[in-house]
């Protein structure tokens, strides 16, 4: 179905503009640490394991707030969940600049990954509730714009700040500064959140449809507002959703894709690479600066491709795309693992790193997110999304971890590593063809029906 174009396509950027922001503070997070680390081991004489646990620290806290975000953003509304995650990531940046100990330390990253795990949940659910249908895809993947912008723009600060001081000044401020900071794009969100509506799929399905009819309105026109409403009066029911129904009946089918989904977009490889680049390149032979040069360009062409996603995902739909990116990091990993195999380096690691990292941002990593956040009905999606993040987040800190031990490894070492990165890679590519249906140009409540009927498409 299509709709007359109208300005108030300037209010839905807006709203999903300031969410994602919060995606940007979710790549803030996951790059600050790497320049701060080990200042802050030398500052507070951490041991390996201790440095090590600095820097899961924030990973462990958005595993219970991916947990709970999902119940309480179904029961209160999303925009209340987002502002609690902006005002927790604040309030983290600033007790992390501040700690006396090593435990403070710890605290103050656990209560920002609460707030990191929570908008990794509820930001993706936001835009797509929000967002009419023949932009869902391009407006979805805002997220993840937010997340490599954020990953890329803190590559830069911590290289700023490093610069102010010597090692002395780094060791005792410059690590404080790098974390501190963080509370900016916080109180950033926080203001702007002031100034966008609750998703209306979410008042509609509890209750308030004036507001959510006149948010609809602003969306996209009247037409669109009442086609909107009647769709979701015809799925929703009287019933608040309950967890148990996404194990169950015709919504398991969709959570199972989804937690599969998001375990490939972690398991095959792409943290290993964001968290330990500069290492990886390092111990190909690289020198200090042309590792962190690599590291550069590996964020460059990250935040590039995402724009890729974006102006491709709703012409080519997601089927597509993430089946040409899937295919394209099987090529690449298994051409890096072959390249540490046969003890090359160079310019031709760069090339294959850069080729995965494209791949990868291209498809997999906004889609993942975009897809999921589509295939679950209005009562579930908070619940279901919940499911989702914590998956992506278990997954993530399992790949922080065994990384370098799998890397250093006599028996495993590099190659075997990313040889099985490009194994995830080759299922997550027969994956989509055997179970995705395709998204592109339906509304939430069609795909919603779809599965209730059994017959989601896959053209």
């Amino acid at each position: 179905m299509t709709y007359p174009q109208t300005n108030s396509i300037a209010f839905v950027l807006f709203a999903t503009g300031v969410t994602a922001i919060g995606g940007f503070l979710f790549g803030y997070d996951s790059a600050v640490i790497n320049g701060a680390n080990s200042y802050l081991k030398a500052h507070l004489g951490l041991t390996p394991a201790q440095q090590g646990f600095a820097g899961a620290s924030a990973i462990l806290g958005c595993i219970p707030g991916a947990m709970l975000a999902g119940f309480l953003s179904d029961r209160f509304g999303r925009k209340k969940l987002l502002f609690i995650s902006a005002i927790l990531f604040g309030l983290s940046s600033l007790l992390s600049a501040l700690p006396r100990t090593f435990e403070e330390f710890l605290m103050a990253r656990f209560i920002g990954g609460i707030g990191i795990g929570a908008a990794s949940m509820i930001c993706p659910v936001y835009i797509a509730e929000m967002s009419p249908e023949r932009l869902r895809g391009r407006l979805g993947a805002l997220f993840q714009l937010g997340i490599v912008t954020g990953i890329l723009l803190t590559l830069f600060i911590n290289m700023l700040i490093q610069g102010i001081g010597d090692e002395a000044w780094n060791t005792a401020y410059g690590w404080r500064w790098m974390l501190g900071l963080g509370g900016a794009p916080a109180l950033l969100f926080l203001g702007l959140l002031f100034a966008v509506p609750e998703s209306p799929r979410w008042l509609a399905q509890n209750g308030e449809e004036t507001k959510a009819r006149e948010i609809f309105e602003k969306i996209d026109g009247p037409v669109h507002a009442d086609e909107e409403m009647r769709a979701i009066r015809r799925v929703s029911g009287d019933d608040e959703g309950r967890l148990s129904e996404l194990f169950s009946g015709p919504f398991r089918k969709p959570m199972l894709i989804a937690i599969i989904l998001m375990a490939c977009s972690q398991f095959c490889g792409i943290n290993a690479i964001m968290y330990y680049s500069t290492e990886i390149f390092e111990s190909a032979g690289g020198g200090k600066d042309a590792a962190f040069t690599s590291t550069v360009w590996v964020g460059v062409i990250n935040l590039l491709f995402t724009f890729v996603a974006i102006a491709l995902v709703d012409k080519a739909g997601r089927r597509p795309l993430l089946l040409i990116g899937t295919a394209v990091q099987v090529i690449a990993l298994g051409l890096i693992g072959w390249m540490f195999h046969t003890g090359q380096s160079g310019v031709g690691l760069l090339v294959c790193v850069v080729l995965f990292i494209a791949a990868f941002a291209m498809a997999l990593g906004p889609v993942a997110w975009l897809f999921c956040s589509e295939i679950f009905p209005n009562k579930l999606r908070g619940r279901a999304m919940s499911v989702a993040s914590l998956t992506v987040w278990i997954c993530c800190y399992v790949v922080a971890q065994t990384f370098p031990m799998m890397n250093e490894s006599p028996s495993i070492g590099p190659a075997l590593t990313f040889w099985i990165y490009a194994a995830v890679s080759l299922f997550a590519f027969v994956f989509v063809i055997a179970m995705l249906p395709e998204t592109k140009g339906r509304t939430l409540e069609e795909i919603e029906a779809d599965w209730k009927n059994n017959s989601p498409t896959k053209s």
